[in-house]
């Protein structure tokens, strides 16, 4: 926090308790208190003397950081789970910070994963206006046809969702076995969309990999690694959202 005054709700996000949208509803439902008082009103502003509790927790400022990770399959993309299976967290254990996924890889999904404690910032990428490339790469029971691959482009309705591609490829296929490996480039992020996608269609995916997130690649990374965005990609993510907008 600065000498000046900000927005409360953006103050709570940028210390990483949680995204700027939940600190609203947190105002809103009374559980964030300044200086000892209950603030309701959206849009109180704050400045660094002043003393802010979010659910009877004082509320301390972390330097953001952000990483990107190459998460395994068979990881759950969350800091905690109730069946104590292992987190995306888990793999970056030196981290002080109280960081948290940005969107989500399914649990048998591998792939690039980014995590921050800078609500804001992941609450820029993962608007639904923010039309930022996510590359996928599945490996699919059965060989898709060129129909099939327009109609991932043109939608399809899944359990009420109108789930499309932005861009569909084959890379390669096996006619012994019957498989293909393709690419989706996405935009929207729906939960477990390539899956309900491809077998919405009659292909179910044997693997699944985010291959790139925006310009963000895995290059030099084996799953389980991760690695530190310097600041020029952090920007460069940002304007990109914006520029995407």
């Amino acid at each position: 926090m600065t000498n000046s005054q900000e927005r409360l709700q953006k103050v709570i996000a940028q210390s990483g308790v949680t995204s700027r949208r939940k600190a609203e509803k947190l105002i809103e439902e009374g559980k964030v208190k300044v200086n000892g008082q209950v603030a309701k009103i959206l849009g109180t502003k704050v400045n660094q003397d002043d003393k802010i509790e979010v659910e009877g927790i004082p509320l301390e400022k972390e330097e953001p950081v952000y990483f990107v990770l190459y998460k395994p399959r068979g990881v759950i993309s969350s800091v905690k789970d109730d069946k104590d299976r292992k987190v995306v967290t888990d793999f970056l254990p030196e981290v002080e910070q109280r960081i948290f996924p940005i969107g989500r890889l399914d649990y048998d999904t591998s792939g690039l994963l980014l995590l921050t404690n800078d609500g804001d910032f992941a609450n820029l990428l993962m608007h639904p206006s923010y039309q930022i490339d996510k590359v996928y790469v599945a490996k699919t029971k059965g060989i898709p046809r060129t129909e099939d691959i327009q109609q991932l482009k043109k939608g399809v309705e899944v359990d009420g969702d109108k789930l499309k591609a932005a861009h569909v490829k084959i890379l390669s296929t096996d006619s012994k076995k019957n498989t293909a490996i393709v690419q989706l480039i996405l935009h929207q992020g729906k939960n477990r969309q390539v899956r309900r996608m491809l077998e919405a269609i009659n292909f179910p995916i044997d693997k699944l990999k985010r291959e790139r997130y925006g310009f963000l690649t895995l290059n030099g990374l084996s799953p389980g690694d991760s690695r530190e965005l310097t600041p020029h990609e952090v920007k460069q993510l940002r304007s990109l959202a914006k520029k995407m907008s």
